[in-house]
């Protein structure tokens, strides 16, 4: 990957950032994420003596949450642009392993965002694996619109409530087999029903420590692609969690809702551009080296008219997705356009890999080769963090 070389005004600094994150992708998550793919039970993912933990330990060391500290005089156009090119070599390196990285924050970010020191101190260690506990197993692109009672109820009762009791919360219910992290996170940024005593008013935003026992976790997820990325149910049986722990009230969920997803979708759009570039470098590579017809198949017009299409597709991904992210850093977010940007990545993500793989050839069908992992977890970014196809009504309900 080496979109960097046309990268204008880095400063050292954040050149070095690029570079390390990208050896940690090339030396760390590559092989990992590989290694982990090919274990046939999901369970043996999160094992004690898996190589998760260690990639877990070895990214917490590279301390990329300074990037956002005023004291490193990182401008917000520069931290947008970082965490671009951070996300774009996480994603390079493994999507999945990528994606765990993310939502690890989701406490964190939370705990953050109430201002209150003593949930700072609790949900912000560097070591805690977070989750983003939202979605549900009747409501997965409904939670897109679960705000207000009236959607609720035109929607189905949800499958999880937090209902006030005394001077704190009990949570009940369940969230879907889909949570990122679900199985193994010491904490989760709860989005929920709220019952305030006269019914659902809404949904909210807890901090809830899942190291309770009223919690219990359903089995790793087996799926066809980002097998490197835990992802699992998790159960409440009446969790009592304390008043402040509600972060976001059902009155902000809205307005908290947009700027989330807004994160989220750029935050995919910047990985799976990484993804994408993946794609093509192993395709190049391969065209480079594969001989057919007394030359490599490089010299054929028709693999070089392949390539320079998954090239453009690769670079204006990244234009638009560059462009959104800083626009949502300096202007406040705009959710429409963070969607433009992960329906555009992920599509071009799986084009990109599938075209890929066609270079391949037979050998692409190969577990030997790395391109058929890639297009595995292509695909399931369509899908992950809102299907694009109902996201895509969500961006235009905005015009």
């Amino acid at each position: 990957m080496s979109s960097i070389e046309l990268e204008s005004g880095l400063s050292p600094e954040e050149r070095e950032i690029v570079s390390t994150v990208h050896k940690f992708a090339e030396e760390v998550m590559r092989p990992a994420g590989t290694a982990l793919d090919q274990l046939e039970d999901p369970a043996d993912v999160i094992a004690k003596d898996s190589v998760l933990w260690d990639v877990f330990k070895k990214h917490q060391e590279l301390g990329l949450e300074a990037i956002a500290d005023p004291a490193n005089g990182f401008s917000l156009g520069q931290q947008a642009r970082l965490r671009c090119m951070i996300s774009e070599e996480m994603g390079w390196g493994d999507s999945g392993l990528a994606i765990s990285f993310g939502v690890t924050e989701f406490p964190r970010m939370l705990a953050t965002m109430s201002g209150k020191p003593h949930l700072m101190e609790r949900y912000a260690g560097p070591q805690m694996i977070g989750c983003w506990a939202i979605t549900e197993p009747d409501h997965g692109s409904d939670q897109i619109n679960y705000a207000t009672s009236a959607e609720i109820e035109t929607l189905g009762k949800p499958n999880c409530i937090a209902r006030k009791d005394g001077d704190g919360w009990l949570v009940s219910g369940q969230k879907a087999a889909w949570v990122s992290n679900g199985t193994i996170a010491d904490a989760a940024a709860l989005f929920c029903a709220v019952d305030r005593g006269e019914g659902i008013v809404g949904v909210g935003g807890f901090l809830v420590p899942l190291d309770d026992p009223a919690v219990s976790r359903g089995k790793p997820l087996d799926k066809i692609g980002q097998r490197a990325l835990n992802q699992g149910e998790i159960f409440f049986d009446g969790v009592r969690v304390p008043d402040d722990h509600l972060v976001v009230p059902p009155e902000a969920y809205a307005m908290f809702g947009d700027a989330g997803l807004t994160q989220a979708n750029s935050g995919m759009g910047s990985l799976f551009v990484g993804l994408a570039q993946a794609a093509f470098d192993l395709a190049l590579d391969y065209a480079r080296e594969r001989v057919q017809g007394g030359v490599a198949i490089i010299e054929h017009q028709s693999v070089r008219s392949r390539l320079f299409e998954m090239f453009r597709q690769v670079e204006s991904a990244r234009a638009l997705n560059r462009r959104v992210v800083e626009s949502n850093a300096i202007n406040g977010p705009k959710l429409q356009y963070a969607i433009a940007s992960k329906v555009t990545s992920t599509q071009t993500a799986f084009d990109v890999a599938s075209a890929a793989l066609q270079i391949f050839g037979g050998n692409g069908l190969s577990r030997e080769y790395p391109i058929e992992k890639i297009l595995r977890d292509a695909r399931a970014s369509m899908i992950e963090d809102g299907c694009n196809d109902v996201l895509g009504l969500a961006a235009a309900a905005r015009f």
